[in-house]
């Protein structure tokens, strides 16, 4: 098995998840990110699915690296808002990623809306892939139903989470622990599924 993996992400949180997921599962991998190439190049995430994000930075960076390479796509969609933020998750307040606008865009588009028809969920998609094998990619998705609160809550996690209520949990992502949300979480859940299928995956190749 490989014991080096490019996560290609610069986003330190979604690192400190996949390490968490790893170690739960025992396995022995040295994950690498972006900030560990030279020169590393910019993907343009031009696609219309979570998948066909994941897939454009999973072949970009295999193919520069020349390493297994995971990628991920991620965001909240909400009914509501007939599934945005969607894939525009991240730069949904601008061209620059920047939670603290991100949030107050999604708050001011649901201005006046109840609770009760704020719901929503957290969709996840990564896509595992090897240099020169793009044809036998590993694909998991994992989704988190909730609701989108009205004001902030809690100090952890990134992105929407201190917005993102769940109420089986009676928390938003911001209120609980990695491990709590890596349980109950879209990027958990299909964490869970790499995990368990990646070892077979890595035996082809």
């Amino acid at each position: 098995m490989s014991k080096v993996l490019l996560f290609a992400t610069n986003n330190k949180n979604k690192v400190k998840e996949l390490k968490a997921a790893f170690r739960k599962a025992g396995l022995d991998i040295e994950v690498k990110t972006n900030a560990d190439l030279e020169a590393a190049p910019h993907v343009n995430e031009n696609g219309s699915t979570f998948e066909e994000n994941a897939t454009l930075k999973a072949h970009a960076l295999a193919e520069f690296s020349k390493m297994p390479t995971l990628s991920d796509d991620s965001g909240l969609v909400v009914d509501k808002l007939n599934g945005a933020p969607g894939v525009h998750s991240a730069r949904y307040g601008g061209e620059a990623h920047n939670d603290a606008r991100n949030n107050a865009k999604l708050l001011a588009s649901l201005g006046g809306i109840p609770e009760e028809e704020r719901s929503a969920k957290f969709c996840s998609t990564f896509v595992l892939s090897m240099p020169g094998h793009f044809d036998k990619d590993l694909v998991v998705t994992g989704e988190c139903e909730g609701v989108v609160l009205a004001i902030p809550r809690g100090h952890d996690g990134f992105g929407y989470d201190p917005l993102f209520y769940v109420p089986e949990k009676g928390k938003t992502f911001a209120e609980m622990t990695t491990d709590e949300k890596n349980e109950i979480s879209h990027r958990g859940k299909a964490l869970k599924q790499l995990v368990e299928k990646m070892p077979a995956w890595l035996e082809q190749f």
